[in-house]
């Protein structure tokens, strides 16, 4: 009878998440809460600037940095407030990885609103969490409190915690 316990287990545990994996799912992400109002460091390979609308365009192992959280990508748009006072988004695309603490991210897409303090990765996203790892199409973080909603056909690998 224990065995069969032991059997049964990890399929309750699955058919439990179910309902979760498609409405989404909370998550903690990174080790710290991050301040949005931390000065935002770029580096990459080019630069171009449009004066007309305000933005500037970031190529080329472009890596950005605000506080203890890291993102880098191919290409990253960088758009300011119409008041030139300060960075209203960043728009990161290709092979976006995201690192807060010991948490990463992957997506092809991210999109990170400044006054908001929220990051939405979108395009097979891949979150690792020491041994544990999540995929979905879309997750949102919000760095005030060091949280992720992650929706659209979730899917994770539970740990039992035994050896079998």
């Amino acid at each position: 009878m224990t065995h069969v316990k032991h059997l049964l287990l990890p399929v309750f545990l699955l058919l439990s998440a179910m309902p979760v994996a498609a409405q989404g799912t909370n998550v903690a992400f990174g080790s710290i809460r991050q301040d949005t109002g931390l000065p935002v460091e770029v580096t990459a390979d080019n630069l171009s600037v449009d004066q007309g609308d305000g933005s500037a365009v970031f190529t080329g192992n472009v890596l950005i940095g605000q506080g203890e959280m890291r993102l880098s990508a191919a290409r990253v748009l960088v758009v300011y407030r119409a008041e030139a006072e300060g960075i209203a988004r960043l728009e990161a695309t290709g092979g976006v990885t995201l690192v807060s603490g010991k948490d990463a991210a992957e997506s092809e897409r991210a999109d990170y609103d400044i006054d908001t303090g929220t990051i939405v990765m979108s395009g097979n996203v891949l979150l690792t969490q020491g041994r544990n790892a999540l995929s979905s199409d879309t997750m949102s973080v919000k760095l005030s409190d060091g949280t992720a909603q992650m929706s659209g056909r979730v899917k994770t690998i539970l740990q039992t915690g035994s050896n079998n």
